[in-house]
């Protein structure tokens, strides 16, 4: 028989916050045991109208309870990353997650997370040593890590990610497949300023001049899209002479890549993905387009 839940296990009207796993996962169980479903939207914290819009697109979710996790995860960061410098603003977040009707915020210690220490890891297979795994070894076996963590601690009906981590999205969907977690995982459209800069946490680290200036990845990006019909080549010759016209952007690497990351097609749909230093700040940004013959 299910224990009941207290007010400090889950409250209907207000949002609570849990740290300890084994009483989130008595807490997630005793829900689904209710009829409920639950959804899960993985974050490190810092949270901005992106993760509003993951939130809210969880909300409409049948019958659920939402689930907000907060945990700046070490396993995903290398040794020369920022894991020191990432905001953490636990305060601020339950606030926003509050304003947004969140049933549970879960924001564990990393002690919490991984009391038998790293020893054990999830491999992203070659998928994980491209694009950003190129740049960053190790940074998608941390992600998975967690990730894997997360689902076995919530049980979620639904996990909900951001298409601006596009790899990301892509590996968990993988991930979520090849290793049976019985969930759907749902990829939400990147929020963006008015000017077409994709709202990231870091983007706070900008200064008002660079700013200005990584709005060039967007603009490259925009700009790539509007001549797909000419095919790939066109596509990023066109993104990358716009990134090469705006001072201040150091490239790590711009790709043309299918949906699913594999080798783009000479047609149809395609993934374009970038990632650039502005001052000492990395951003990445992706857009769909459509690959053509130009001929139509």
């Amino acid at each position: 028989m299910t224990k009941p839940l207290s007010k400090a296990d889950y409250s209907p009207t207000g949002v609570t916050v849990h740290h300890d796993p084994a009483r989130l996962t008595r807490v997630v169980r005793a829900l689904r045991a209710a009829g409920r479903n639950i959804a899960l939207v993985p974050t490190m914290g810092a949270l901005h109208a992106g993760h509003r819009k993951l939130i809210r697109e969880a909300q409409v979710m049948q019958n659920t309870v939402v689930v907000v996790s907060v945990f700046v995860n070490p396993l995903q960061f290398g040794p020369n990353e920022d894991l020191a410098r990432y905001p953490r603003a636990l305060e601020s977040d339950v606030d926003i997650c509050r304003e947004e009707r969140v049933g549970i915020v879960f924001a564990p210690s990393v002690e919490d997370m991984y009391p038998f220490g790293t020893n054990v890891s999830i491999s992203p297979g070659a998928l994980g040593n491209e694009l950003e795994g190129a740049t960053r070894p190790g940074h998608f076996d941390g992600v998975l890590t967690v990730v894997a963590k997360l689902f076995n601690i919530v049980g979620p009906t639904y996990a909900v990610f951001g298409e601006k981590d596009y790899q990301q999205l892509t590996l968990v969907h993988r991930m979520a497949r090849e290793l049976n977690f019985p969930l759907d995982v749902v990829g939400v459209p990147t929020v963006r300023e008015h000017d077409g800069l994709a709202l990231s946490s870091r983007n706070r680290f900008l200064s008002a001049e660079e700013r200005q200036t990584a709005v060039g990845l967007s603009a490259a990006l925009v700009a790539g899209a509007h001549v797909s019909a000419q095919g790939p080549e066109a596509v990023l010759k066109t993104a990358r002479d716009t990134l090469a016209a705006v001072p201040g952007i150091d490239l790590d690497y711009l790709e043309l890549r299918a949906p699913d990351l594999g080798p783009a097609p000479e047609k149809g749909d395609a993934r374009l993905l970038v990632a650039a230093r502005v001052g000492t700040t990395r951003l990445i940004d992706n857009a769909a387009v459509l690959l053509g013959d130009g001929d139509d």
